[in-house]
Parts: C-alpha cells; sequence; structure tokens
C-alpha cells in the first residue's frame, strides 16, 4: 500500500511539475483560399476572418492560392501541419467535384482533410450580359437554339457548380454553348461584366449587387424557391426547366489529424462568427444561407454531395476540359 501511495505521489508529483500544453492559437493563423480574390469562397473567408481574430486573439491571415479549380491550394493545406494554423475555406468544387473531374488528383476531400463545417450555401444565378436579347428564361432558351453552342457561358473553372449547372442546364433545354473556364468567380465576373462573356450560372451573392445596379440580367435561380434578395427573380423550375435545383456552397477544413481541442476551438469559432449580429445580417442580405453544422453533419453531406455529383457527371461525360 505504501508503495503505491509513494508512486502516486511520484506521478503527481510529475505532472504538477510538467509544463502546461500549448494554449491554441499562439501565433496568426492562415485560411487559405485556393482561389482568387473576388469570388464566394474570398467574401467568405474574408467576413469571418474578422470576427474570428478577434474571438480568438490572434491575426487571421486570408491568402488566395489559386490554380486547378482549387486543387492547388487544397493541395497545400494538405501538406500543412496539422496544428490549427493552416485552414481551408473553399466551395463545392473542391470538395465534391474535382474527384471526378481530375486526374491523379493530389488530394482526398475526405481522406486528407479533417472537416471542420458547411459555412453557408447559396443558390446559382442565371445572369447574361444586357446586350442579350432575352429577359425570361423562355426567351434565352430560344436565343440558344437559333445560336447553336455560340453563346459563351463563363464559370469559375473547369468542374465548378456553375460549370456543371450550366452543362445540365443545356441537358434539360435541349441547348448547348461554349464553355469558358476562368480561375475563380472575380475573373469570370468581370469577363462577363465587359460582355467578353455572355451567360453564366454565377453564385448569387456574387453578382447580386451588379444585378441591382442594372449591369447583368438575372433570369432565374437555381434554389428549390425563390431567394429572398431578388424575390422577384423566378426559380428554373417556375421558369419551366424541371430537375435543376443546384446549390453551391462553402466549408472549411483542415489537414487530417487536427487535436480534438484545436478542432473544437475553431467549430465553434466559425459557428460564433456565422450567427454574430453584424455578420449574420450581412451575409443573408448578399443571398447566404447560413449552416454551420458539426464535423459530423458535414461528413456526412459531403457523402451525400460526392455521391450525387459523380452520377451527374458520369451520366453527363462532363469533363475537365
Amino acid at each position: 500500500m505504501k508503495r503505491i501511495l509513494a508512486t502516486l505521489a511520484a506521478a503527481l508529483a510529475v505532472a504538477a511539475s510538467a509544463p502546461p500544453a500549448a494554449a491554441y492559437p499562439e501565433r496568426p493563423i492562415t485560411f487559405v483560399v485556393p482561389f482568387p480574390p473576388g469570388g464566394s469562397s474570398d467574401a467568405i473567408a474574408r467576413t469571418l476572418s474578422q470576427k474570428m481574430s478577434a474571438s480568438l486573439g490572434q491575426p487571421i491571415v486570408v491568402e488566395n492560392v489559386a490554380g486547378a479549380t482549387g486543387a492547388i491550394g487544397a493541395t497545400r493545406v494538405k501538406r500543412a501541419a496539422a496544428d490549427g494554423y493552416t485552414v481551408l475555406v473553399a466551395s463545392i468544387g473542391v470538395y465534391a467535384t474535382n474527384p471526378f473531374l481530375q486526374k491523379n488528383l493530389p488530394y482526398d476531400p475526405v481522406k486528407d482533410f479533417d472537416l471542420l463545417t458547411v459555412l453557408v450555401r447559396a443558390p446559382n444565378l442565371l445572369v447574361v450580359h444586357p446586350s442579350v436579347p432575352a429577359n425570361t428564361v423562355a426567351e434565352f432558351v430560344e436565343y440558344l437554339k437559333k445560336n447553336p453552342d455560340k453563346v459563351s457561358f463563363a464559370s469559375s473553372g473547369a468542374g465548378s457548380s456553375d460549370h456543371l449547372t450550366a452543362a445540365l442546364f443545356w441537358q434539360r433545354t435541349g441547348t448547348g454553348g461554349v464553355h469558358v473556364p476562368y480561375k475563380g468567380g472575380g475573373p469570370a465576373i468581370s469577363d462577363l461584366l465587359a460582355g467578353h462573356a455572355l451567360a453564366s450560372f454565377q453564385n448569387l451573392n456574387a453578382v447580386i449587387a451588379h444585378v441591382k445596379g442594372g449591369k447583368l440580367k438575372a433570369l432565374a435561380v437555381t434554389g428549390e424557391r425563390r431567394a429572398a434578395a431578388l424575390p422577384e427573380v423566378p426559380t428554373l423550375a417556375e421558369a419551366g426547366v424541371q430537375d435543376l435545383v443546384v446549390y453551391s456552397w462553402q466549408a472549411a477544413a483542415a489537414p487530417k489529424g487536427l487535436p480534438k481541442n484545436v478542432r473544437d476551438k475553431l467549430h465553434a469559432a466559425f459557428v460564433a462568427a456565422l450567427n454574430d449580429a453584424e455578420v449574420a445580417p450581412k451575409l443573408a442580405a448578399q443571398g447566404f444561407e447560413l449552416v454551420g453544422n458539426t464535423p459530423e453533419q458535414f461528413a456526412q453531406f459531403l457523402n451525400q454531395e460526392l455521391a450525387r455529383w459523380k452520377q451527374v457527371i458520369e451520366r453527363g461525360k462532363i469533363t475537365a476540359d
């Protein structure tokens, strides 16, 4: 008994003298956005980083690492230390469609990341340049049929939600177009505004200001219901195009192997920032629907999205060309 007590006392003494576990965070955190500035993922990362920096007590740097429809930035995060100081903020394409569109993809969205949360979702918006002689979906479909494979559709990259939505739209309406991929939503929108591209299924939040300013015409939203931010714009179903409901979404993840306390702290900080009294209404006004689910819910959702888009891509024979 004395020996047991002596051993226990020694163990307690060692524990008391051991240095405390490192607090997190102790230095700046980097949010890697795998697209150029100006797109939805970039906007979400920058909006949330301000609130999270205050709550976590450390600066948060947003770094844009564009290329290969987000694969370059995602791979960089995969190879970073699993310590919570490098976080991926990216869209549906990086997580759910790249695996079926890019050969030899250097990362696996399920195996290489600790999923944190789906941040927001938003329907895509079918927009056209003002020079396009169509004010409704029906008129646009007629215009496409009169100009087969001539109307350019800008997207944020091959395999992005806007690219896949355009492909589905062509399939559902018996039309076609010229897909013009860019290295992110920002450059795609810039060329759309300039008239170098004529149409696009862009994230609603990314183009809503241009629609309200008269620089683009909105013909329909891809959601299940009309968007609160643009209540006058019909859904594709209302406009006569069925079975085409698509939401783009942005989510956060970190390199695989994140310590549980770090994961929990990051997750809590993301959810708190989303629900902040200043942030939440601002995001809603831009057309975002807040999600902020748990890592477990994100994992289940991602598996569903992977299965869905695998089927869509294979059935449509869509490639990342």
